[in-house]
């Protein structure tokens, strides 16, 4: 993510409309055994969305991002609520200075913004480190069939009459990863547009990889999902979950 993300971030909950939080609201609770009055961290938390919803349900919420700008709009959402939600301004792989953390979650595949192996087992490893014995780790990925296949389909186009973009991609240089151009439209008060342009770069592993690179960190293993529904993974799967435990 790089140019115009002040930008970026202003339109980014418009453009996030179809993710069921609620249903990740629900997926932590069930991990949790409740999460009211648990301690929670929401890493890669972007603007808040999911951080404020599981605050509302009684969650001592800390997110964590690598944007200021993000994080910005996340505390305004949170202060504008009047929801105690801390944040923090820090990258995932290098996550320090958090202990006896009931629950984790990296939601909506940012933890493929992290192109190396290295930086995704020492992730794991920062997230074990900050979690209380028996607390559980939430998180999603995008499925090498959707890095492969599904990504190479573009470009993808949308527009909703104030926004619009044109999204090209292309196979990265490493296994499984795709990076991506995106140009966005933006119409302004006088009727006008105005564009400014992101690059995107992920990488997803395949499930195996992940669970090696869990079980390195300490995690137990409790159950991997697909596609937001309770059944394993199969060939076509686009979005994997995992939820592991101290």
């Amino acid at each position: 993510m790089t140019q115009s993300y002040t930008e970026f971030a202003a339109v980014y909950d418009e453009l996030m409309t179809d993710i069921p939080y609620d249903a990740y609201v629900e997926l932590l609770d069930e991990a949790a055994g409740g999460i009211a009055g648990k301690r929670l961290l929401d890493i890669g938390c972007g603007t808040g969305l999911l951080s404020v919803k599981l605050a509302k349900q009684g969650a001592q919420v800390t997110g964590i991002d690598l944007s200021a700008d993000m994080l910005a709009i996340a505390e305004k959402r949170a202060r504008a609520l009047s929801l105690p939600v801390q944040f923090i301004e820090q990258p995932m792989q290098q996550l320090t200075g958090f202990s006896g953390y009931d629950i984790a979650v990296i939601a909506i595949d940012s933890l493929n913004y992290l192109a190396d192996k290295e930086d995704v087992q020492s992730t794991f490893r920062h997230i074990y480190a900050s979690l209380a014995v028996g607390g559980a780790l939430v998180f999603d990925v995008h499925s090498t069939y959707k890095t492969d296949v599904i990504f190479m389909e573009g470009p993808f186009t949308f527009d909703d009459g104030r926004i619009a973009y044109i999204w090209e991609t292309e196979e990265g240089e490493q296994p499984h990863s795709v990076d991506s151009e995106l140009a966005f439209f933006i119409q302004q008060d006088n009727g006008l547009y105005s564009r400014f342009d992101e690059v995107h770069s992920q990488r997803t592993f395949e499930v195996h990889d992940y669970v090696e690179m869990l079980t390195e960190a300490g995690f137990s293993m409790e159950r991997i999902f697909a596609d937001w529904e309770d059944e394993p993974p199969h060939e076509e799967s686009e979005r994997i979950f995992f939820q592991v435990r101290k």
